[in-house]
């Protein structure tokens, strides 16, 4: 089912997860056991990023495959523009419509570790409008095999850390959307003013598609700091003294963001967003307990 039929559901809100592929075989299995819990929440799909450069990217058919097939739960791949050409990304494509995967989400990705700007390799794209332009142009070239992907791209509640302005970062987005794209994506956020005066400037240039708010429960103070400095979001500074009192009490910076992070669902939910998008770090029993609170 593609991301356009799942939305349609429109008597529940929709929940899903991201997970990322580990490096390890130990990994992949400790993982494994992480899903079959995160399946007994009944998420409605779950999407599987891949590592820098592309790195683990046939890992991440692997498990994709494992979450469709083993746990009949729909799946999506992510694709970037990153460590891939044309015709590598046109073998992707082919090995996921081959295992009947029918989501992506296409991202640009980010620069290399230690790189500023984001080059594009040989062949290859340099925005995330080119790469889901592309994806609906291998979707032409092969009408015999009457692929259709849904496609889910990225949204930034807070503009994008490499955007001059917000309005360029917006004229990106309909790029997007205008390519192809069903569904936006959010980047994590803390406030949820952000997201409703995202929606707001969305649709007021014309983009009607769903924006599904990402969120992603605090489990260390260090771990979040690192992630909000990478990706430019703003932490609440009452929430930010919460977590400096807690020094390296993972446990209690973890109590703290289900709290948060329910508050938030809860909120979201109850103004009309089309459902939540976790990012779960590969772990469940903190993302059991927010949905067990959310009902």
């Amino acid at each position: 089912m593609k991301f356009s039929e799942i939305y349609k559901k429109s008597d529940k809100a929709i929940i899903s997860f991201e997970i990322f592929p580990p490096k390890t075989t130990n990994g992949i299995e400790k993982l494994k056991t992480v899903l079959s819990e995160l399946s007994t929440l009944s998420p409605d799909f779950i999407t599987v990023t891949y590592g820098a450069m592309g790195t683990t990217r046939d890992k991440t058919i692997d498990i994709a495959k494992y979450i469709k097939n083993q746990l009949k739960i729909e799946t999506a791949c992510h694709l970037t523009c990153v460590g891939a050409n044309r015709k590598e990304i046109d073998l992707f494509l082919t090995k996921i419509m081959t295992h009947e995967i029918e989501n992506i989400v296409a991202l640009r990705g980010d620069p290399p570790a230690g790189e500023k700007d984001f080059i594009p390799p040989e062949d290859g794209y340099t925005y995330a409008n080119e790469l889901v332009h592309h994806i609906r142009g291998f979707e032409k070239r092969n009408t015999k095999f009457n692929v259709n992907f849904g496609i889910a791209i990225a949204g930034y509640p807070e503009k994008h850390l490499e955007a001059p302005n917000f309005e360029i970062d917006l004229v990106n987005l309909k790029k997007k959307v205008d390519s192809g794209a069903d569904i936006i994506i959010t980047q994590l956020f803390f406030d949820n003013n952000h997201y409703y005066e995202y929606v707001r400037k969305v649709r007021n240039i014309g983009i009607k598609i769903p924006i599904i708010p990402g969120l992603m429960p605090i489990l260390s103070s260090k771990q979040i700091m690192k992630i909000t400095n990478m990706c430019g979001t703003n932490f609440p500074q009452n929430l930010k003294n919460k977590l400096e009192n807690s020094a390296d009490n993972d446990a209690y910076a973890e109590e703290l963001g289900i709290k948060q992070c329910i508050k938030q669902a809860k909120d979201l939910l109850e103004n009309g967003a089309p459902g939540i998008h976790f990012y779960v770090l590969n772990k469940s029993s903190h993302i059991k307990r927010i949905l067990n609170s959310l009902n």
